[in-house]
């Protein structure tokens, strides 16, 4: 596909968000819902999930517009008008049938729904994530057929191992790019058969994350980068649930700025938001949280808030990649929409945001119109 041209500036603004998973309960509210049929241990059919929603917070409209998921994230936007907008989607957008067996979840929204995300003008959809081969290689091929199609750009899966490998470009003004890079590492749940392999369709897969496996991805994007470059590294890592940045993520995330050259790290995986660090004068997010799912009316795990969700707006120097600010718009999904968070949900995004952050040294603040921003030292 061809690279879309920016508007030339001094600093480029970016949208990133945590986990969009449209698929499942989502996609059985759109206009053109797939074949409902699950194999859960507890519930058989999507439309399911559209009722447990609907007993927690009421009657939910069907069917929506395509639109309608995003509710008042698409004013945010436009208010802000990123450049480039990046989300990690955890949704095969296929119809296929060759569900993968043995996996306890199979997520997938139907192609005929795939205006759900055109809707955002997205630039670049991350792939590299323990969903996107819920419904086998035929789900994975008609998935990036039906993105790029609709003119959207994927990283961190592919048809090969050179296609899943191969960052995701969008062109700024003169000659400069941000380009993706993403990854999805065992602990977030991927089944190491799913790595890209030549000849063999998968996703861009680690192991681990140890000090080897980061060199590894550093000359990879090391090599990549150009002058005027910003340099984003998508990572699917961790476990669903808790605060707790590791020694190891942390020296991971490091070690993509000092040799990779990674302007910003972006992690994702956890169903809550994490902390965030500027190291370096570069962006680290180490779990943006979910950002849309089907999750409404499950318990067990509400001292995580995974009903939040925050839009990050990082505004990077055009020249160097440096940091320049952060903002973030607390949301809140009800009714499989995102709507602007309510006062509580607000104070309890900051408070978490500035303590977890803040054991590296950053911290978050709350503005007088409910927007977050992140302060730290240099």
């Amino acid at each position: 596909m061809d690279d879309v041209t920016r508007t030339a500036r001094d600093s480029v603004r970016l949208f990133l968000c945590g986990d969009v998973m449209t698929g499942r309960g989502i996609d059985q509210i759109l206009p053109h819902p797939g074949k409902p049929h699950l194999f859960e241990g507890w519930l058989r059919s999507a439309v399911d999930y559209v009722e447990l929603a609907e007993r927690a917070t009421g009657a939910i409209q069907r069917p929506v517009d395509p639109a309608y998921p995003w509710g008042d994230a698409l004013a945010q936007l436009d208010r802000f008008q990123p450049d480039v907008r990046i989300v990690n989607l955890e949704t095969a957008v296929t119809a296929s049938e060759d569900a993968q067996p043995g996996k306890g979840i199979h997520y997938r929204m139907h192609p005929a729904n795939v205006a759900c995300l055109s809707s955002a003008r997205l630039d670049c959809c991350v792939l590299a994530n323990n969903h996107v081969l819920d419904w086998g290689r035929a789900g994975l091929d008609e998935t990036l057929a039906t993105l790029h199609g609709a003119g959207m750009r994927t990283a961190g899966a592919g048809r090969d191992e050179a296609q899943a490998s191969a960052p995701a470009a969008i062109a700024l003004a003169q000659g400069a790019r941000v380009l993706v890079f993403a990854y999805a590492t065992a602990a977030s749940g991927v089944p190491a058969d799913w790595a890209a392999a030549p000849g063999r369709a998968g996703i861009h897969f680690l192991p681990d994350i140890s000090v080897r496996a980061a060199d590894g991805v550093a000359r990879l994007t090391a090599a990549a980068k150009g002058a005027g470059d910003i340099l984003v590294v998508s990572l699917h890592w961790g476990g669903n649930w808790g605060f707790d940045i590791s020694r190891q993520e942390q020296a991971f995330a490091h070690r993509l700025i000092d040799a990779g050259g990674a302007d910003i790290v972006y992690g994702h995986s956890s169903h809550h938001i994490r902390g965030a660090e500027v190291y370096r004068g570069r962006l680290i997010l180490y779990g943006c949280g979910d950002f849309l799912n089907d999750y409404e009316g499950i318990g067990g795990y509400e001292r995580y808030r995974p009903d939040l969700a925050l839009m990050y707006f990082p505004l990077v120097d055009g020249a160097t990649g440096a940091l320049r600010q952060l903002s973030a718009v607390p949301m809140q999904i009800r009714h499989f929409s995102l709507r602007r968070a309510p006062a509580q949900g607000v104070s309890w995004l900051c408070a978490t945001l500035d303590r977890e952050s803040g054991k590296q040294g950053t911290h978050a603040t709350r503005a007088a119109d409910d927007t977050l921003a992140l302060r730290w030292d240099g």
